[in-house]
């Protein structure tokens, strides 16, 4: 099967083989990810789609909407095809005027795992990201606190696997000699390529690295030079982003979100796009 899914396919442990295009699930709740979606039949209809197409790497969390998005992949989904992997996240909550707050104290966390369990109808969940850092990027903060709050309840059985979310080498270093860690997941694109050691670190270490954002803060002349080379190549300039991504190291995965079939269709597609080394070469130049 594993060759087979859509950009191949990537083993991270035993019975964790992910999909490397993904299916990020953020936008399938209202304006700003809070309350329910649009159009709640597409959603599920986007969902169930994303898995026959050969998805099989879902992003999720309990606090998308909140609660809504993994509503939404129960009621789509469950029960779950036995290959399909849903990747959550913990380390923050919403507040009622739709803001994003921090919610790292070990025992918040913990609950926060328990209602992922609870809304996606699991007994385990099968990787969990502990998020930390902030909005635009990384911090710095000690995470061991955290990140152990998570490994006791990976050795209770609640959890399978372990990664992080916005951070940085030396936390991934400090995670590590607390519990193995299979996914990281950070903004990087062609535009933002900051984290160029860490793709590297991941790939070297086979650990996944969930690049999120693939167009998310580029200038005017770098869309110039992204749009010229999908012109050259007969594809969106999206699906140059993604194709690129999955072509930089051999661990990139990636999350793209969509609320809508035609546009999940077309991220998905990426997968098979191949870009020539001329056109690597001049995307490459824009990476700052």
């Amino acid at each position: 099967m594993s060759e087979n899914l859509p950009g191949g396919s990537l083993t991270l442990a035993d019975g964790l083989t992910l999909s490397r295009m993904g299916y990020g699930a953020m936008q399938l709740a209202g304006p700003g990810v809070f309350g329910p979606p649009r159009d709640r039949e597409q959603a599920l209809a986007v969902l169930r789609e994303a898995v026959d197409l050969g998805v099989r790497h879902i992003d999720t969390s309990d606090f998308y909407g909140p609660v809504v998005v993994n509503e939404l992949i129960r009621e789509a989904l469950h029960p779950y095809p036995e290959d399909l992997h849903l990747v959550t996240k913990v380390g923050a909550r919403r507040g009622a005027d739709r803001s994003w707050i921090p919610a790292l104290e070990p025992d918040e966390l913990k609950a926060q795992v328990r209602d992922n369990l609870q809304h996606l109808g699991l007994d385990v969940l099968d990787v969990v990201n502990l998020r930390v850092g902030v909005a635009e990027g990384t911090g710095d903060d000690p995470l061991s606190e955290q990140f152990g709050a998570l490994a006791e309840l990976r050795q209770e059985g609640l959890i399978r696997h372990l990664g992080l979310s916005n951070v940085t080498l030396d936390q991934l270093t400090e995670a590590q000699a607390i519990a193995p860690v299979v996914t990281v997941q950070n903004l990087y694109n062609l535009a933002n390529r900051q984290d160029d050691a860490l793709v590297d670190r991941c790939a070297a270490e086979n650990i996944a690295f969930a690049a999120f954002f693939p167009l998310g803060g580029f200038t005017p002349l770098q869309s110039d030079t992204l749009n010229n080379v999908a012109a050259r190549v007969g594809s969106s300039p999206q699906q140059v982003a993604l194709a690129w991504l999955l072509q930089r190291s051999p661990t990139t995965v990636l999350i793209p979100g969509t609320s809508t079939l035609a546009h999940l269709r077309e991220n998905i597609a990426a997968a098979d796009l191949k870009l020539p080394a001329d056109a690597i070469e001049e995307l490459d130049t824009i990476g700052g």
